[in-house]
C-alpha cells in the first residue's frame, strides 16, 4: 500500500513493480494524476548538482528515467553570479559535480548569454552550466510511471482518504478510509506514506512523528515577452541565486520562483481541505512578491516591460536539515516513509526504498536521509518549524560546510560547557549539540609559539595554506591546541559522543554476531568494530566496551545505531541510549598519566591498564568509567561518569594546573594526521572495510551480518594524500587531467606541518609516491599518495 499518488508514490509504483512486487495499491485523496500535492503545481526543475554524492545520485536518477519515459525536457540547468562570492561557489560547486560524475563546465559572461538572450550580461560575473539539467512535467511523470506499474498489476484508487492506519502486535495491518462510497478497510502488510506535505498527519495515525515543515513558496509567470523560446530545446533553467530566485520558460512567458520572500509555515489543519481543487495551492500574496520581481527585472530586463500573472503561494516540504525522510518506522514494523521528496529527486528516492523494501539494502548511502536520524529534540514540532524555516531562508545561501543552523540554539550542552563558556569556546553545532571548537583562553599559547618559533611558525599554523573564505569557523588558536595536545595534555569533550548500554544474559552474543569483531572478550575489554549491512557495506563503526558479563557500552556514532542495534536485538536484550545522563572528557597527550595518576585508585601504569581496555574507580570524589582509548593518538583516557558529577570530574582534572582545554578543530587535526577514519565523511555504507582500511576489524572465522558478502579483493582504497593547500573535502581528485576520485576528510597537520587530504582513489592510484592534482575552487592544487599513518606509525605514543 502506498499512500499518495504524487510522483514519489507513482515513481515508487513503478519501481517495486519492475522488481517483481505486483500486489501494489496506490490510493490518494484526490483526483488520478494531478491530486492536488505538490507535485501539481511544482515547476520541475531538476537541477543535479549538489554537496551530497547522495542527493546529486537521487536527482542524476531522475533525469535519466524521466528523459527515457519521454517526460523530461532536457534543456540544461545554467546558475549564474552576480558576485565574487557566488563566482567562488560555483567553482566549488563544478567541483562538486566532477567528484559525482555530472557533465559540467564555467561559462564567462558571454556564454550565460548565449544561452539565455534576456539575461543582461553586465550583471554576470560568470555562470556554471550542466547540459543534462532540465524539465520534468511532473503530472506527465506521475502518469507513465503509474501506467507502467498497472501494466505490471499496480493499482490506483483515487478519492480514498486515508483515516486511519491500522495495526496490531507491533505491525501494520493495512490503512482505513474514507470514499464517496463510504468507509472501508484495504489490508496490506507493508505500508508506505508518500503523501508529502500530508505526511505528519498520515505519520500520527501510524504513531509516528514525520518530522517536515511545509512552506508556501512563490512562483508567478510573466505577460508575453517579445524576445523567448518555445518549444523543444527552449533554453536552460536559470538560478540566480544571488537574489533567491529561479526562472524557466514556459512558450513566449517567463516563470519566476522565488526564495526571497519571508518563511511561510503552513500548519496540517491550514492545508486545503478535501474537495479543494488544488490544496497545496494557497493566496498568492504581492506584497511578499513585488521585490523579487524588481529584483529578477535587474537580471532579466525585458521583465520590466510587463507584469505577473498567475502568481501561486506553491506548499512544498522542509527538514530541519533539508534531506528528505526515508525509512520504517522505528515502533511500527511495516509502515515505511518516503517523504519531504522534491521533484527533482523522485525518482532516485523511489529507486533507493523500492531497494530497501525488496532487496533489504539501497545501492547507494541513505545515511544523511534515514528517518530516524534524529535526536528526540529534533522531533519537537518548534524545533522542526524553526530549522524549516531557516532552510528555506538558506535555500540559496552561499553556505560553508561548518556553518551551524543560529536557532533555536543552544539545545543540548554538556556539564561542561559553562566553564568552556567561561574560556572563551567558540561554539558551532551538531545533532543540537553544542560543540566548542577552539578556546579564546588558548590566544597566549598561540602568541608564545609564535614567538618561541619565529619565522619555523608559519609552517606550524599553516594559515598561508588556507584559502580566506574556506578558514571560516577556524582560528590558528586550533594549532596551539594541537600542539599542546601533543607535547603536554588536553581535555577534549567527548559528552556529544552517542552511548548505547546493551545488556542481558544474551548481550554478548548478539553483540558478536551484529559487529564484525570478536566483542566476546572477558570484562574490562574494549574492541574496536564495525556494523555492516547485507551487502558488507559500512553503517558504522564503533568501540564496545565490555563492562561486564552480562553488560556492555557501546560508543556510537548517532541515532542511526541505537535505531539498527535495537531492531536487531532479540529478546533478552535491553539496549538504551544512554547518552543524555552521562558525559565524557578526553584526557589526552604525553602527560595525561601524569595528570590524572595523582588523582585515582586506579593504577594507570602501561602494565595495569593497558591499551584498549576500561575500569571503573575514581577521580577525586567522582566514579569514573575509565578506557584507555585515543582518537587522536596520544597516551590518555576516555573518563565517563554521570552527567551530575560533570561539572566536578571538569574542576577535578583543571584544578592540578596542567591541561588545556582542546576544540574539535584542534581534534579533527590530530585525528586525520594519525589516520583514524570518521564514518559518514570517510566511509559509509558503500564501502567495505577493506577498502576503508578497516580490514584489521574483521574476523572472518565468527559469523557476523554481512560477512557473506565481504570481499577482501579490493579496487578501490581510501588514501592519505600530502597536498600543497587546505582543501575542505568533496573536492575532485585527478590524474593526468582525468578525474579519478574525491576527497573526504581534509585539515591541516600541525605536527607533520603538511595539509593533509584523505581520498577514495582506484587501487592502482594508491601507490605512495603517486602524483595527483585536487581540483580546488577551480585551480590546482598538487597532491602526493603517502604512507599511512602520518604520524607515529610505530604506535609509540600511544602505547607508552
Amino acid at each position: 500500500m502506498i499512500i499518495g499518488a504524487g510522483i514519489v508514490g507513482c515513481a515508487l509504483a513503478d519501481e517495486l513493480t519492475v522488481r517483481g512486487w505486483t500486489d501494489v495499491t496506490v490510493v490518494d485523496r484526490g483526483p488520478l494524476f494531478a491530486t492536488g500535492g505538490s507535485s501539481s503545481h511544482a515547476p520541475g526543475l531538476v537541477f543535479q548538482t549538489n554537496p551530497s554524492k547522495t542527493m546529486t545520485e537521487f536527482a542524476s536518477y531522475t533525469a535519466r528515467k524521466y528523459t527515457e519515459l519521454g517526460c523530461f525536457e532536457q534543456v540544461g540547468g545554467l546558475e549564474v553570479a552576480t558576485t565574487e562570492e557566488r563566482w567562488q561557489d560555483l567553482h566549488r560547486k563544478h567541483g562538486w559535480a566532477e567528484s559525482w560524475g555530472v557533465e559540467g563546465e564555467l561559462v564567462d559572461a558571454a556564454r550565460c548569454a548565449e544561452l539565455w538572450p534576456l539575461l543582461d550580461r553586465s550583471q554576470v560575473l560568470g555562470g556554471f552550466h550542466v547540459p543534462t539539467d532540465g524539465l520534468a512535467a511532473a503530472v506527465s511523470c506521475c502518469e507513465k510511471q503509474a501506467g507502467r506499474a498497472g501494466e505490471r498489476g499496480a493499482r490506483f484508487l483515487a478519492g480514498h482518504t486515508v483515516v486511519d492506519v491500522l495495526h496490531k502486535g507491533g505491525r501494520v495491518t493495512g490503512v482505513a478510509v474514507e470514499t464517496a462510497a463510504g468507509h472501508r478497510v484495504i489490508e496490506a502488510d507493508v505500508v508506505v506514506c508518500a503523501a508529502g506535505f500530508w505526511g505528519p498527519a498520515i505519520g500520527a495515525m501510524a504513531g509516528l512523528t514525520v518530522p517536515l515543515q511545509p512552506l508556501a513558496h512563490q512562483y508567478a509567470k510573466s505577460g508575453p515577452l517579445a524576445v523567448t523560446r518555445s518549444g523543444p530545446g527552449s533554453g536552460p533553467i536559470l538560478r540566480h541565486q544571488d537574489r533567491d530566485l529561479y526562472f524557466r520558460h514556459h512558450g513566449d512567458r517567463v516563470g519566476v520562483g522565488s526564495y526571497a520572500h519571508r518563511p511561510m509555515p503552513v500548519a496540517q489543519h491550514e492545508i486545503g481541505p478535501k474537495g479543494t481543487t488544488m490544496p497545496s495551492v494557497q493566496k498568492f500574496t504581492e506584497e511578499d512578491f513585488d521585490p523579487a520581481w524588481w529584483d529578477a527585472g535587474e537580471l532579466l530586463p525585458a521583465l520590466r516591460t510587463s507584469r505577473y500573472e498567475d502568481g501561486i503561494n506553491g506548499i512544498f516540504s522542509f527538514t530541519s536539515d533539508g534531506f528528505p525522510l526515508i525509512g520504517e518506522a522505528p515502533e511500527l514494523d511495516g509502515f515505511w516513509v518516503a517523504e519531504a521528496v522534491w521533484v527533482t529527486h523522485s525518482a532516485g528516492v523511489a529507486k533507493a526504498v523500492a531497494e530497501l523494501l525488496v532487496d533489504g539494502h539501497s545501492g547507494v548511502d541513505l545515511h544523511e536521509c534515514e528517518l530516524n536520524r534524529f535526536e528526540p529534540v529534533q522531533l519537537a514540532p518548534a524545533f522542526v518549524t524553526e530549522r524549516g524555516k531557516q532552510n528555506f531562508v538558506e535555500v540559496y545561501d552561499v553556505i560553508h560546510p561548518l556553518q551551524p543552523m543560529e536557532s533555536p540554539r543552544p539545545m543540548r550542552t554538556s556539564p561542561f560547557y559553562v566553564r568552556q563558556l567561561e574560556l572563551g569556546g567558540h561554539f558551532l553545532e551538531a545533532s543540537g549539540w553544542e560543540r566548542p571548537h577552539w578556546f579564546e583562553a588558548n590566544a597566549p599559547l598561540l602568541e608564545d609559539l609564535v614567538r618561541e618559533h619565529g619565522e619555523e611558525s608559519e609552517p606550524m599554523l599553516g594559515t598561508a595554506r588556507r584559502q580566506e573564505w574556506a578558514a571560516r569557523y577556524w582560528s590558528p588558536i586550533a594549532a596551539a591546541e594541537s600542539y599542546a595536545t601533543r607535547e603536554s595534555v588536553a581535555l577534549y569533550d567527548m559528552t556529544p559522543l552517542k552511548r548505547i548500554e546493551v545488556g542481558g544474559a544474551r548481550a554478548a552474543a548478539f553483540l558478536q554476531r551484529l559487529t564484525t569483531n570478536n566483542v566476546d572478550k572477558k570484562p574490562g575489554s574494549v574492541t574496536y568494530s564495525l556494523l555492516l549491512d547485507a551487502k558488507g557495506g559500512i553503517r558504522s563503526d564503533l568501540t564496545v566496551a565490555r563492562l561486564a558479563e552480562d553488560r556492555f557500552q557501546i560508543g556510537a556514532n548517532g541515532n542511526l545505531d541505537l535505531d539498527w542495534i535495537t531492531r536487531h536485538a532479540p529478546g533478552g536484550v535491553y539496549v538504551r541510549d544512554i547518552t543524555p545522563g552521562t558525559c565524557c572528557v578526553g584526557v589526552w597527550g604525553p602527560r595525561a598519566r601524569e595528570l590524572v595518576q595523582p588523582l585515582t585508585d586506579l593504577d594507570l601504569s602501561h602494565e595495569g591498564f593497558p591499551y584498549f581496555t576500561c575500569k571503573s574507580g575514581y577521580i577525586g570524589q567522582v566514579p569514573v568509567t575509565a578506557m584507555r582509548v585515543s582518537y587522536v593518538g596520544e597516551l590518555g583516557w576516555e573518563l565517563y561518569t554521570t552527567a551530575d558529577l560533570g561539572l566536578k570530574l571538569w574542576d577535578t582534572l583543571w584544578g592540578t594546573g596542567l591541561p588545556i582545554a582542546g576544540g574539535r578543530a584542534a581534534f579533527t587535526s590530530l585525528r586525520v594526521e594519525k589516520g583514524y577514519r570518521l564514518w559518514g565523511v570517510d566511509m559509509t555504507p558503500e564501502h567495505n572495510p577493506y577498502e576503508a582500511g578497516l580490514g584489521f576489524a574483521v574476523r572472518k572465522d565468527k559469523d557476523f551480518v554481512g560477512r557473506d558478502a565481504l570481499s577482501a579483493d579490493v579496487t578501490r582504497k581510501l588514501t592519505p594524500l600530502l597536498s600543497a593547500e587546505v582543501v575542505m573535502g568533496k573536492e575532485p581528485v585527478r590524474h593526468q587531467g582525468r578525474t579519478v576520485g574525491y576527497v573526504t576528510s581534509a585539515a591541516y597537520g600541525h605536527t607533520i606541518r603538511r595539509p593533509i587530504a584523505y581520498a577514495w582513489l582506484p587501487i592502482d592510484l594508491a601507490t605512495p609516491g603517486t602524483q595527483l592534482d585536487i581540483s580546488y575552487f577551480g585551480r590546482r592544487v598538487p597532491a602526493e599518495v603517502a604512507a599511512e599513518p602520518l604520524y607515529d606509525p610505530q604506535m609509540e605514543k600511544i602505547r607508552r
